[in-house]
């Protein structure tokens, strides 16, 4: 190597050093080179990707639904469903089964409707109002409440069993300081009613849904201008409007 060959390589080393000096001395950092648009395309690809794997912090979102109004696993379990209960339900309600407010109840079906008491009626239907009184449960009548409800009938038609039980014999109601008796009472495992104004055509044995039982009083002959109807008590004087 020649003299002037060694000469440039010395000055050209020697200004290299001191540009490194100098950045060091400023404190920058050292240029990196530029990402191109396919390596920063692929970056934010997978960026979005981690962030969609990480989990919910505050619970799964099924959790957070079943805070809701869906979320009625006391009632469902058992069969039951949740509805407000002014609704009618074919069985009896159960509380503090459901979410939300109060009014919602879990309504447990029981073996169903019952078949309909009077033969010349395809349905039962309870008695409305006329002088004499109202026919739905816990109406006011003679500053006392029914508990009990009117079921609409002809005199003298035939009354069928609402369900299959037992009949438990005749029952009796006070009337004029007398007991009045003009019923039977009907039971099996799921319910137990009294049903009045009828004449049964026997009071003990077992009977089975929709057989004939006995016929209606003649409620005109004692209250003439009243809407003709037997009348059904629940043994426990619980309501019996969700079952007819």
């Amino acid at each position: 190597m020649s003299l002037k060959s060694i000469l440039i390589f010395m000055i050209l080393a020697s200004a290299l050093g001191v540009s490194l000096e100098s950045e060091r001395k400023d404190g920058s950092e050292p240029r990196r080179p530029r990402k191109s648009r396919e390596d920063e395309k692929v970056g934010k690809e997978v960026t979005r990707s981690t962030s969609s794997s990480k989990p919910n912090q505050g619970g799964s979102g099924t959790s957070s639904r079943q805070s809701g109004w869906g979320y009625d696993a006391a009632c469902t379990s058992i069969g039951g469903i949740c509805q407000l209960s002014r609704y009618i339900c074919q069985g009896r309600y159960l509380r503090n089964k459901c979410a939300g407010p109060k009014v919602r109840r879990c309504c447990l079906p029981g073996p169903g409707a019952w078949h309909p008491l009077c033969a010349s009626h395809h349905q039962n239907r309870i008695r409305g109002c006329d002088r004499f009184g109202c026919g739905a449960f816990n109406s006011e009548r003679a500053g006392s409440t029914h508990r009990a409800v009117d079921v609409v009938c002809d005199d003298y038609s035939v009354i069928n069993a609402p369900f299959s039980g037992t009949l438990g014999g005749p029952v009796s109601r006070p009337q004029e300081d007398t007991l009045h008796y003009d019923g039977v009472k009907l039971y099996n495992s799921e319910s137990c009613v009294k049903i009045f104004n009828i004449r049964p055509y026997r009071y003990v044995g077992h009977i089975s849904k929709g057989e004939v039982m006995g016929y209606l009083l003649p409620l005109q002959e004692r209250f003439s201008g009243i809407t003709s109807h037997l009348e059904l008590q629940m043994c426990d004087h619980s309501n019996p409007t969700p079952f007819i």
